[in-house]
């Protein structure tokens, strides 16, 4: 009987399984008919008006009924009167993965902020990243480096983490902030692979690759790598990181390039004491003091995914839980 009523059980959430993937191929097909293809967009936030309306806020919940009544009058006198400062202090947010694929949002970023902005309006970025790929995150510094080619100020903040590639795009800036404890530098060049060579021969599996040009493949996972192929890796190692002190020395001059230049992490209290940061303060306590100058604009580029992309994703959410319930053993 419990078998019967397992195999029932296990019929049954076969068929809800089947009955969903249906209902998710229809909707993809229905959507897609009347649907047109999502844009991307710029999100534009002004983080003047939001702040301040936050402050307001805040300062009239604190007064007692009649008080807060000519608090609001004056509020909406003085709101008429309020001038927006002529010059604009533009607000990015960049926080780094691996692979720098950020950078291509950023890279839209840069394009409508150079649209529009004077040599008197600036840019602050509050930048976030451990660090990642070389040309990712070069491309990265090179984003930031067309600001400062347009003749603007440009500024970054760290408040937690601005290692390895990140702080080769926060070097680009004209000044660099940094919260207490961030964690700040590691000018170095990391790289690290397994090899199966052993175990393949252990298997009796041979691997086998081709190349054309003698350094075509340096060192490789599944081939036995030679003492010539580690030190022609090595050298390229070294290469990537003679590129990277000259790339920080060339934006800030007065380091003692050979000190910071080892890999190793620095605070941000430390960072600065040896030159790497300017200032030890937080992103917001920086914005608030250019409250008064500028008008503050944050910008946000999303790319939207396409319909099946969002979809897809959806029916991979629902599919997995079914398997889940499909994969449980009958209730006892």
């Amino acid at each position: 009987m419990e078998f019967v009523l397992g195999l029932a059980g296990f019929v049954v959430k076969a068929i809800v399984i089947v009955v969903a993937i249906a209902i998710i191929i229809g909707l993809i097909a229905q959507a897609a008919q009347r649907q047109k293809r999502s844009k991307d967009a710029l999100d534009i936030t002004d983080l003047s008006e939001k702040w301040r309306d936050m402050r307001d806020e805040l300062n009239l919940s604190l007064l007692d009924k009649k008080a807060r009544k000519a608090a609001q009058k004056a509020l909406k006198k003085a709101d008429k009167q309020q001038q927006t400062p002529e010059h604009k202090l533009f607000v990015l947010n960049f926080k780094g993965s691996m692979d720098a694929k950020e950078t291509e949002a950023l890279r839209h970023e840069v394009n409508a902020i150079v649209s529009v902005a004077t040599d008197n309006d600036q840019v602050l970025v509050k930048l976030e990243s451990g660090g990642g790929t070389v040309n990712g995150y070069g491309f990265g510094a090179a984003q930031l480096q067309r600001l400062r080619d347009h003749g603007m100020q440009v500024h970054v903040a760290i408040d937690k983490v601005a290692a390895s590639g990140g702080y080769m795009m926060a070097c680009v800036a004209h000044h660099i902030y940094a919260a207490p404890f961030a964690l700040v530098g590691s000018i170095g060049v990391v790289a690290q692979l397994p090899n199966f060579h052993r175990w393949l021969k252990k298997h009796d599996v041979d691997f086998e690759m081709l190349t054309a040009g003698e350094y075509k493949r340096t060192l490789t996972i599944f081939g036995e790598n030679t003492d010539e192929g580690r030190r022609k890796f090595k050298q390229d190692l070294e290469a990537i990181h003679r590129q990277f002190k000259q790339f920080v020395q060339q934006h800030r001059e007065q380091l003692d390039i050979d000190k910071v230049a080892t890999g190793e992490v620095w605070t941000g209290q430390e960072a600065k004491e040896v030159g790497l940061v300017d200032e030890l303060i937080t992103s917001d306590a920086w914005l608030m003091k250019q409250l008064d100058n500028y008008a503050l604009v944050e910008l946000s580029y999303r790319q939207r995914k396409s319909l099946s992309e969002r979809v897809a994703k959806g029916a991979s959410i629902v599919v997995n839980a079914l398997k889940s319930q499909l994969t449980q053993p009958p209730q006892q």
